[in-house]
């Protein structure tokens, strides 16, 4: 004589789904928690989260030096350029760059600032090509960052967003008027 089905039914999942199902909670657990550590790479090498991080500060210091050497050679544009060259100066911040020495009140860079002198050579004779050339750099450096959102961790990747279209606006501000 077989044995009468039992009447109790457990409500839940049973023990073998949940013996099933707990290794690959484990294994997705497991593998969502190292890939969020900023330094899953257990070598010296820097992360790639640290090589775009050092990138766009390095490009946001070069972006401020271009600055400074375009208000050094034109010091009629240094009002229009100052509140831009100070807003790339706290991106190169926001970053994890040193900030970049601004330029004096008279409207030259100072002495100290090498970015400056590196680029003055460079900057054309008329105020109209030096903004454009100004424009073209932002422009530049605005799509390399926005290039560089595809392989960036989540906070990394909202801030180089977010300083990409402030070089958008950038692009916008130096080639109007």
């Amino acid at each position: 004589m077989p044995f009468p089905p039992s009447l109790r039914v457990r409500p839940g999942p049973r023990r073998r789904s949940l013996l099933a199902v707990a290794p690959a909670a484990l294994l997705v657990a497991g593998c969502s928690a190292e890939s969020e550590r900023p330094d899953s790479t257990g070598g010296s090498r820097p992360s790639a989260a640290d090589r775009v991080r050092a990138r766009a500060a390095r490009d946001s210091r070069e972006l401020a030096g271009r600055y400074d050497a375009v208000i050094a050679a034109h010091p009629k544009l240094a009002q229009r350029l100052a509140p831009l060259r100070a807003e790339t100066a706290r991106h190169t911040e926001a970053f994890g760059g040193a900030r970049a020495a601004s330029p004096t009140p008279s409207g030259t860079a100072p002495s100290t600032s090498a970015s400056a002198s590196a680029w003055s050579a460079a900057v054309p004779a008329g105020e109209k090509e030096a903004l454009a050339q100004l424009a073209a750099a932002e422009r530049e450096v605005a799509d390399r960052r926005t290039r560089a959102l595809v392989d960036a961790p989540g906070e990394l990747a909202r801030l180089l967003a977010s300083v990409a279209a402030a070089g958008a606006a950038h692009v916008y501000l130096l080639t109007e008027a």
